[in-house]
């Protein structure tokens, strides 16, 4: 199943239970624009506690339980809660805090492109606000020595993209 198409499935159960997701990493970035950075995965973030990791992980994430009851309703499984993770057919999702991204990255959630696709409404950063979470990402330890450089590539080409639309 294409992992855009996933998406759409899943944040029209979680706007069911009234959260609107920001759709991240590389398929949120392929959507945004229009390249593809071969995703492994899907990234979702919903409100939460904006310490992040400072607290446990069952208490971190907004109606965790009812977003839990909506996974297992689709069929994933959840594979590690530390993670937020569940996975379906080789498909991992993990959950993430948007409630983080203003401490992290700089990027306000006020600021957030609103989306509509089939009638389900998420949220999706544009180029600029991508930047700023890349750059973020690359002085996080964990994620450089685990991800091979990727943001690196991914940096460049969004400063690219928004140099040339700042020319025009």
């Amino acid at each position: 199943m294409d992992k855009f198409e996933a998406f759409i499935k899943i944040a029209k159960k979680l706007n069911d239970i009234d959260i609107i997701p920001l759709l991240m990493g590389s398929v949120g970035l392929e959507i945004t624009t229009g390249k593809s950075w071969n995703a492994q995965d899907l990234d979702i973030h919903v409100p939460g506690d904006e310490r992040g990791w400072e607290v446990p992980p069952e208490l971190s994430i907004h109606n965790w339980d009812d977003i839990m009851r909506a996974m297992n309703s689709m069929g994933y499984t959840l594979v590690d809660l530390h993670e937020h993770e569940f996975s379906k057919e080789g498909l991992s999702v993990e959950f993430g805090i948007i409630d983080t991204l203003p401490a992290f990255a700089g990027v306000q959630l006020a600021d957030l492109e609103m989306h509509q696709t089939e009638n389900v409404s998420y949220f999706l950063l544009n180029p600029k606000q991508y930047l700023a979470v890349y750059e973020a990402s690359v002085k996080d330890s964990y994620r450089a020595d685990n991800n091979n450089n990727k943001d690196l590539t991914k940096i460049d080409f969004l400063k690219n993209r928004i140099n040339m639309k700042e020319e025009i």
